[in-house]
């Protein structure tokens, strides 16, 4: 790849950033352009990171948009360091919640954060990713530490945040370990001497108290660059593993497609600018095709849905992917092959749901049954007591993209 100017940098790191306040955007990105032009002097990389903390075991789209960022840096050449919040995801960050995150044990954490990595590298380099964990030094921090840290922020300060400043208003409770958080992160930015910090937008705060945090210790403040929320497949809510509305970056290409294809229309603009690989002027046509009625949307959602598989997985499956939802979803027809199961006997619908890993407890089982999820040889099964006696063959239809073939005793 040749040598790209200062000026293609930051035209190409600062696509897709934004933070809300025009005056902190020209203030960033000249401070960028600043780092970019000492480090191309001093003949070093800027060191760059963004921090994730293992709340669920599986990375999903929402997380990659900062992960694509952070690529770019690689690919121009800089030191990219992909951390994981041990410590910090103990707590979990309070920017976008309305109300107290439940807290999590350390072996939750560190099962959740066991394949982080791994996953990770579906997008980074893994020969230029410094994979590290900040519970390697809050864990550290003594009681004076954190007292030393708190020193540098006013309680008005947090109040002024949108989350705590409406839980504030309402009479909701702030718990004081929310307020650590962002002093946590802060002090991830002063441990790594980080000169770019990448976050959402809702965490704005928490990356300007790196910068403020990194001025008492000495050092030089940290650029911020903070990117867009994905929605989540609902089209309303940010992606989340605890609202269900995910796709996950390790979940098969059949699953990941069909997830994609469940996109409402509207959200497709938010996908195409923030996890594929398309150019703006790629996206500016497909927009300009969809409002000129040139393509259906379905076909535009074909190709975006096509364009993710295919970033993660490759061509071939993305091909794969997208005749195996012609064939099931557009056409009718049944997958090609999908797992057995013998039965015994006769089975609650519920019980074989949660038996066969279906659902994820059999509350959900129950209301999946009760909506006219679950269907057997293309019938609804609408009784949550109904007992399933299979002669024969028979296959179970769980939502849109789930078969199992049962085989009767």
């Amino acid at each position: 790849m040749k040598a790209q100017s200062i000026d293609e940098q930051v035209a190409i790191l600062m696509r897709g950033v934004e933070f809300g306040d025009e005056q902190i955007h020209q203030a960033m990105e000249g401070e960028l352009r600043q780092r970019l032009e000492e480090a191309r002097r001093e003949g070093r990389p800027l060191r760059v990171y963004c921090g994730y903390d293992p709340t669920a075991p599986d990375l999903h789209l929402g997380h990659t948009v900062t992960m694509r960022k952070l690529r770019q840096f690689q690919d121009l050449g800089h030191e990219v360091i992909f951390l994981i919040g041990t410590f910090t995801g103990l707590i979990g960050d309070p920017s976008d919640r309305d109300q107290s995150r439940p807290q999590q044990t350390h072996e939750q954490v560190k099962e959740n954060a066991r394949t982080y990595a791994e996953q990770a590298f579906r997008i980074l380099d893994p020969g230029r990713t410094s994979v590290r964990y900040n519970g390697d030094w809050l864990s550290k921090l003594t009681f004076a530490d954190v007292i030393q840290l708190a020193s540098h922020f006013t309680v008005q300060q947090f109040l002024q945040r949108d989350n705590f400043r409406r839980r504030h208003a309402a009479g909701d409770p702030i718990w004081l370990h929310e307020f650590f958080y962002s002093l946590m992160q802060g002090y991830d930015a002063v441990v790594m001497q980080t000169d770019v910090q990448l976050g959402a937008t809702e965490q704005l705060f928490n990356l300007l108290a790196g910068r403020k945090l990194q001025e008492a210790y000495g050092l030089r403040p940290q650029v911020c660059l903070t990117l867009p929320v994905l929605v989540g497949t609902d089209g309303r809510m940010r992606m989340s593993k605890s609202t269900g509305n995910y796709v996950g970056i390790a979940e098969p290409p059949a699953e990941m497609y069909g997830k994609v294809m469940s996109l409402p229309d509207h959200a497709m603009s938010n996908y195409m600018n923030l996890v594929t690989r398309w150019t703006s002027a790629e996206i500016a046509a497909v927009e300009a095709d969809l409002a000129a009625d040139r393509i259906h949307p379905r076909d535009a959602k074909m190709r975006l849905a096509w364009e993710i598989v295919s970033s993660f997985y490759g061509d071939e499956a993305a091909d794969a992917a997208q005749a195996y939802f012609r064939r099931v979803f557009q056409q009718g027809a049944l997958p090609a092959e999908m797992p057995e199961h013998r039965l015994a006997g006769p089975a609650n619908v519920v019980d074989l749901l949660s038996d066969l890993g279906l659902v994820r407890s059999k509350s959900e089982g129950r209301r999946l049954v009760q909506q006219g999820g679950v269907r057997l040889d293309g019938e609804p099964v609408d009784d949550v007591h109904a007992r399933l006696d299979v002669r024969g063959e028979a296959v179970l239809q769980v939502g849109k993209r789930r078969f199992v073939r049962l085989i009767g005793p």
